[in-house]
Parts: C-alpha cells; sequence; structure tokens
C-alpha cells in the first residue's frame, strides 16, 4: 500500500478549496454563452435559473434564500456510517416548516428524528431504536445579492436541542449552535456554479442527572463545492469538507480533524419540489495521541444527506 504524506493531503486540499473556481473559469469564461455546453438536443435556452440553495448537494449550501412569500416542507436526513469498528450507523431527521417573509430572510422550525444501529463498536453501547429527539430552527439573512458582487452570500444561524445524543443515543440535554457563511456564484450563467461555506458550531452537552456537568465542545469547517446543470433541472457535481474539532465552545483544545470528498445530486422534479442528495467519504484525518490516517472518534467513517422540498 502507498503511504501518501500528510503534506500532500493538505496541498490537494487547499487547491480544490482555493482553486477549483480558478481553475474552471477561466477556460469558459469567454465563451460561457456559446454553444460549447449545448448537450445532445438541448439547447442553452433549455436551462433556466436554478435556486441555488441545495444545488450542491446537502451539507454545502448555496446562498439563496427564496422568493418573498414562499413556503415549504423538507424532510432532512442526516446519516453517519462507519466506525473504528463494528456495525455503526444513526440518521438525524429534520421536520422543517420553511417560509421567506422577505428577499432577505428565510426561516425553519421542526422536530427531529433520530435512529441509531450500533453494534460491537468500541466505546459505545449497542442500540437499536428511533426516538424523537428535539427540535431545530434556522434563521438565513441574505446579506450580498447577486448583482452588486460576483458572489451572493448569507450568514445562517440554526440553533437545536437534542434528548438524546447525536452519535451514541444516549439520554442528554445537547444544546447547539451551528452558524454558517454561505457563498455561492454562476460561473456559467444556469449551467456551472460554485460554493464556498464557513463553519462554526458550537455545542454544550449535560449527562447523567449532573446538571453541572457540562462537556463543551465545538467544530469549525470549511467546504468547496461545483456543480453543473447536465440536463435542464438536473444538476451534479462534487463536495468537499474539512473539518477540525474541539474541547471548549471557543475552539479552546484542538482533537482532531478530517476530509471528506464525495458526489452530490439535485433534481427539480417539478415547479414546487426538489430532491437534494450528497455522499461524502473521509479521505484522510487525524486524532491526537491516534496512529490511524482517519479521525474516527470525532468523525464516522462516512456520512450522507438526503432532502425534498415540497413548496405550497
Amino acid at each position: 500500500m502507498i503511504s501518501v504524506p500528510r503534506r500532500h493531503w493538505f496541498r490537494c486540499l487547499a487547491v480544490l478549496l482555493y482553486g477549483a473556481p480558478l481553475f474552471v473559469a477561466t477556460p469558459f469564461a469567454a465563451q460561457a454563452e456559446d454553444s460549447a455546453f449545448h448537450l445532445g438536443w438541448f439547447r442553452d435556452s433549455d436551462f433556466h435559473e436554478l435556486d441555488s440553495k441545495y444545488l450542491f448537494g446537502s451539507f454545502t449550501r448555496g446562498a439563496s434564500v427564496g422568493e418573498e412569500g414562499e413556503r415549504a416542507i423538507e424532510p432532512d436526513t442526516r446519516a453517519s456510517f462507519g466506525k473504528r469498528g463494528g456495525q455503526y450507523a444513526a440518521t438525524l431527521t429534520e421536520l422543517e416548516l420553511e417560509y421567506s417573509p422577505t428577499k432577505f430572510l428565510q426561516l425553519e422550525i421542526g422536530p427531529t428524528i433520530s435512529y441509531y444501529d450500533i453494534r460491537g463498536v468500541p466505546g459505545l453501547n449497542d442500540r437499536n431504536a428511533g426516538v424523537i429527539n428535539g427540535v431545530s430552527a434556522t434563521v438565513r439573512s441574505l446579506l450580498i445579492e447577486r448583482g452588486h458582487s460576483p458572489f451572493e452570500v448569507t450568514l445562517s444561524i440554526e440553533p437545536e436541542w437534542h434528548n438524546f445524543d447525536e452519535t451514541n443515543g444516549e439520554t442528554v440535554s445537547n444544546y447547539a449552535l451551528e452558524t454558517k457563511i454561505e457563498a455561492d456564484a454562476e460561473l456559467i450563467k444556469n449551467r456551472l456554479f460554485y460554493a464556498f461555506n464557513l463553519l462554526y458550531e458550537p455545542e454544550g452537552t449535560i449527562t447523567g442527572a449532573n446538571p453541572t456537568a457540562w462537556d463543551p465542545e465545538s467544530i469549525f469547517g470549511v467546504s468547496s463545492a461545483l456543480a453543473f446543470q447536465v440536463i435542464p433541472n438536473v444538476v451534479i457535481g462534487a463536495d468537499v469538507w474539512y473539518l477540525r474539532h474541539y474541547e471548549g465552545v471557543a475552539l479552546n483544545s484542538f482533537s482532531g480533524d478530517a476530509v471528506y470528498v464525495g458526489p452530490t445530486f439535485y433534481w427539480k422534479i417539478g415547479p414546487k419540489t426538489l430532491v437534494s442528495a450528497s455522499w461524502e467519504a473521509q479521505v484522510a484525518g487525524r486524532e491526537i495521541d491516534g496512529i490511524s490516517p482517519l479521525n474516527l472518534a470525532d468523525f464516522s467513517r462516512q456520512r450522507a444527506r438526503l432532502l425534498f422540498e415540497f413548496e405550497f
């Protein structure tokens, strides 16, 4: 087996995060409107503008907040697979009601449901159960509109409360505040898109009967994604995430990191219905005091996300 030095992983990561849009945009900028991107019998005019929020799968998100007055129901499922040994699968589904009161603001709220299938994983109790796990809400505010800048930029804040630990299913009181800067750009009109996300998520967990037994932690992350509309209303792409885990809510003590890479899919099924999906595998990572080339203490071996949107 060929051993790849860690420094090469981070060089590759830097290219993916910061070089992708330049690499793609340079050869095509001068011919954004010509026929080079015709696909079979489709013309450029067949490819219409799409809302960018879910174009890049569901882990990396575009900046769109929808049109004023839009309402939708969104079942959004995140799944984690694989730990150091045994069998591990955990899912968290958010059943969200989404509403855009203005073209600059989007609100989401709904209950969460979890399912655990854990057997023989070192350090975790066996568990096979589904539970109602709390509630989450999201406030998304459009900071920069496309047209005023090459990028559209949105601030997303998502407070969450869970009654069961997302990783092991133990009864807890968990509070998290996922904060994201979501940005995207249209490299070729209605065809090729780029997105960039910046993530900071502090959280704290109370375990057992002692309300002072507070376990704080935080995650910092950065992502980069490309998406291409291959046929009208169908978009495929690729996504890369770099995540760092810390003990303490203020990125106090670094405990490990991970790099995820995987494909994305988006399908605008009808005027008011869409599906968006992502699957990613951890291709590099490290644990403090660990010798494995992956970080399976703080993160899973694979993760996936599947979202449906039904406007009404």
